[in-house]
């Protein structure tokens, strides 16, 4: 008589499911049900969390002096069309002169970062010179100092060059202490063939032909990440042109809100005012052009 194996079969119910499956399926149904379900509420808790303050904003900002002292930061006002405030703020904190000055920081700064740090990097990658790593080195050191201690010998510098009280001090300070838009070009110029240059070298061209016809047009996505980056940063910047600018007609839009803080408090409305009128264009800003810093901070960690 011959030995034969004889697989056990699972019952099966009437209605043609396995009755010993249940189990094991409806445990990895109710695992992913719940992870799924906290990982949706911790979004959306993220989200309260970050859209809190603006609310909080926006709502003082339409509030009367009154109605900020007695009632709390996120009751709604009584009036939802009261736009006195934003008017205190546009006139009173010279806005338009803050904004004009902004601005002018905001476009040579950003304009002085890309050409100042492509040049860099390009710079880097593609000569051999001597102390070339110990450049890459202190570039790396002068990341982790902290700014704070050597403010005191920056601002002699700016001092004694008479850019103290001018649009140029903020200018030349941001155009010159940005090591990660060195890094970030650096990224991408390595995913650059070599190539490129050898054909353009066999043509006659140039090194700084080479830069401006052949590597800064490839660095357009680059570029862009360090337009919305280095724009936001010297957009919202206050200590810098607070500690440069100090006079009236200097402000930017950061300190021009300042401005509505004297010895006996502050005037929450209209600065939660001059911060909407502040907040606006870097939101819209930021919402149409967010791919670019997406897609440029993902090609440069994948060259």
């Amino acid at each position: 008589m011959s030995l034969s194996t004889h697989r056990v079969r699972p019952a099966v119910s009437r209605h043609g499911t396995t009755v010993g499956a249940r189990g094991p399926r409806r445990r990895r149904s109710r695992l992913g049900l719940a992870l799924s379900t906290g990982k949706y509420a911790s979004l959306i808790a993220a989200s309260v969390l970050m859209l809190l303050p603006l609310v909080a904003i926006l709502f003082t900002s339409l509030k009367t002096d009154k109605e900020v002292a007695t009632g709390s930061p996120l009751s709604l006002p009584h009036n939802p069309l009261n736009l006195k405030n934003f008017g205190t703020a546009f006139s009173d904190g010279h806005m338009l002169q803050a904004l004009f000055n902004t601005a002018f920081i905001l476009v040579f700064s950003v304009a002085g970062t890309v050409l100042i740090g492509s040049m860099a990097a390009y710079a880097i990658d593609r000569f051999q010179f001597r102390l070339k790593k110990a450049v890459v080195v202190m570039f790396l050191v002068a990341t982790l100092v902290p700014s704070v201690t050597t403010q005191v010998a920056t601002f002699q510098v700016v001092n004694n060059l008479g850019l103290f009280d001018t649009r140029w001090a903020p200018v030349a300070l941001f155009m010159g202490t940005d090591i990660i838009a060195i890094y970030i070009f650096l990224q991408f110029i390595r995913g650059i063939p070599t190539s490129l240059d050898e054909a353009a070298r066999l043509d006659g061209a140039s090194s700084l032909r080479i830069y401006w016809t052949v590597i800064l047009p490839l660095l357009r996505p680059a570029i862009a990440t360090v337009v919305i980056v280095k724009g936001v940063a010297v957009y919202n910047d206050f200590y810098t042109p607070f500690l440069y600018m100090p006079s009236e007609n200097m402000g930017t839009i950061s300190t021009s809100l300042f401005r509505f803080k004297g010895p006996f408090g502050a005037h929450w409305e209209d600065i939660s005012a001059g911060a909407v009128l502040v907040i606006v264009p870097t939101l819209l800003i930021f919402l149409f052009l967010q791919r670019f810093i997406y897609n440029g901070f993902t090609s440069g960690a994948t060259k």
